[in-house]
C-alpha cells in the first residue's frame, strides 16, 4: 500500500494525524484487494492498517484474493460504512474462515488502549488516507449521514456485491427430496428448466433495506381520470415514499441516492444501480412535488452534478434497444422544470445544468423520443422479404 499523500498541505497533514482516525486491520492476507472510498490497493506484507482518516462517513470496501497457484482470483467485494470520529481507533482482525474483517475486538477497551499505546511502532505499518480523493468521496456523499447509511445497510452490516441466498425451502429429509421435480431426464423447454431450478431468497439480514417504492403509482380507488394524471406525474408515489421514510427529513431521500450510488459505484452491487434508477425517475417525473419543493430538486442536481461525473456517458444507453434510460428521464426533469408555477431559481439551475450535461456529454435533450415514425431500411443487394 503505497504513501498518496506526497503532496498533501503540511498543515493539512498535520491536522490529519493529530485529529485523524485510525483503521488497525491485522492479519490481512497478502494480495487482499482493500480501498476505503474511492481508492484501493493490494495490501502488502507489511500492511496493518489505515490513519490519518478525516473524521466523517466512510467506505471500507475488500475482495480476498486466491493464491497465486489457483489463478489469483479475485473474490466478490464486501463494504460496510463507518463513521469515524476524531482521533477514533477501529480494530478489527481478519476471519479467514468467513473472509470477513471481525471488529468485535473494538468492543474490548483493553485490547483497543494497549494499540493505542504501540501506534507508534505500529505506524509505519499503516497506510496514510488517499487525501487525493476525500474531495471526490465528500461529493459524493455529502447528503448521506450516518443515521441514513445504517438504516440502508443490511442488518448483517456487510454491502455484499453478490447476494447471499438460500433455497426457500430446506430440503434437510429424504422424502421431502424424493417429493422434488427430477432432474435426470432432459428438459423439453426451458420453462422447464427453470421450473426445475430451487426456488432461492435473499438470506435474512443480508438485504438492502431501501425505500420501497409503489408499484402502482396511483392512490387506490383512484378514478381513470386520476389514473391517467398520476401516471404522468408521479408526485403521489413520490410523497408516498417521503411520508413512510422521511417524512421528518424529505432531503434524506437524496441521501439514499448517494447511497444506492455509492454502493453501486464502488461496492459493484448492481441492485443499487437499479434502485438509483428507480428513485431518479420517480424524483424527475413528479411536477407537482417539484413545484412544492424547490430545495429538493436543487439537492438533486447537485447530486446529480457529481454523480454523472464518474461515469462513461456510454453506460447509460440500452445494449438492445439503444435509448438512453437517463436522457428520457432528464427530459421528463427539465420540461417539468421550465414548466409554470416552478422557483426561477430552480428554473435557473435546471438550465445550466441540461447545458453542461448537453455540451459535455452531447445529449441531445430536445429530441422527440417518442417519435413511433417508421424508418425506412434500405436491404442488401438481392436480398428479398418474404
Amino acid at each position: 500500500m503505497a504513501d498518496n499523500n506526497m503532496d498533501m498541505d503540511p498543515d493539512v497533514a498535520r491536522n490529519l494525524f493529530a485529529e485523524g482516525a485510525t483503521l488497525v486491520l491485522l492479519g490481512v492476507p497478502l494480495g487482499t484487494e482493500l480501498g476505503i472510498d474511492c481508492k484501493s490497493w493490494q495490501v502488502g506484507p507489511k500492511f496493518r492498517g489505515v490513519k490519518m482518516i478525516p473524521p466523517g462517513l466512510h467506505f471500507l470496501h475488500y475482495s480476498s484474493v486466491n493464491s497465486p497457484s489457483c489463478g489469483n482470483e479475485i473474490g466478490p467485494k464486501t463494504g460496510l460504512f463507518l463513521m469515524l470520529k476524531p482521533r477514533e481507533l477501529l480494530l478489527a482482525n481478519w476471519d479467514a474462515q468467513g473472509e470477513d474483517l471481525d471488529f468485535s475486538a473494538s468492543k474490548n477497551e483493553e485490547e483497543v488502549n494497549k494499540i493505542r499505546a504501540n501506534l507508534q511502532e505500529l505506524d509505519p505499518h499503516l497506510g496514510p488516507y488517499p487525501y487525493d480523493v476525500l474531495r471526490k468521496w465528500v461529493s459524493l456523499t455529502d447528503r448521506l449521514n450516518e443515521d441514513v447509511a445504517t438504516k440502508l445497510q443490511p442488518l448483517s452490516g456487510r454491502i455484499c456485491a453478490f447476494s447471499d441466498v438460500i433455497p426457500e425451502v430446506q430440503l434437510t429429509h429424504t422424502k421431502d427430496r424424493a417429493e422434488q421435480p427430477r432432474n435426470d431426464t432432459a428438459c423439453q423447454s426451458m420453462r422447464e428448466g427453470l421450473d426445475r431450478l430451487p426456488k432461492m431468497k435473499l438470506r435474512e439480514g443480508t438485504e438492502l433495506r431501501f425505500s420501497v417504492i409503489p408499484e402502482k403509482t396511483y392512490p387506490p380507488g383512484a378514478t381513470p381520470a386520476e389514473i391517467t394524471r398520476c401516471s404522468l406525474d408521479y408526485s403521489y408515489a413520490l410523497n408516498t415514499v417521503l411520508e413512510k421514510y422521511y417524512q421528518a427529513q424529505p432531503l434524506h431521500l437524496l441521501g439514499e441516492l448517494q447511497f444506492a450510488f455509492v454502493c453501486f459505484l464502488i461496492g459493484n452491487v448492481y441492485e443499487g444501480f437499479e434502485h438509483w434508477k428507480s428513485l431518479l425517475a420517480l424524483l424527475c417525473r413528479s411536477e407537482e412535488t417539484m413545484r412544492k419543493n424547490k430545495d429538493l430538486y436543487l439537492g438533486l442536481i447537485a447530486v446529480l452534478y457529481h454523480q454523472l461525473g464518474e461515469i462513461s456517458p456510454d453506460f447509460f444507453v440500452d445494449i438492445v434497444s439503444q435509448n438512453n434510460f437517463l436522457t428520457s428521464t432528464l427530459q421528463d426533469f427539465f420540461q417539468f422544470a421550465s414548466g409554470p408555477g416552478v422557483d426561477g431559481t430552480l428554473r435557473k439551475r435546471a438550465e445550466k445544468f441540461k447545458a453542461h450535461l448537453t455540451k459535455k456529454f452531447r445529449w441531445d435533450f430536445d429530441a422527440d423520443l417518442d417519435d413511433c415514425a417508421p424508418v425506412v431500411v434500405e436491404l442488401p443487394e438481392g436480398f428479398t422479404v418474404n
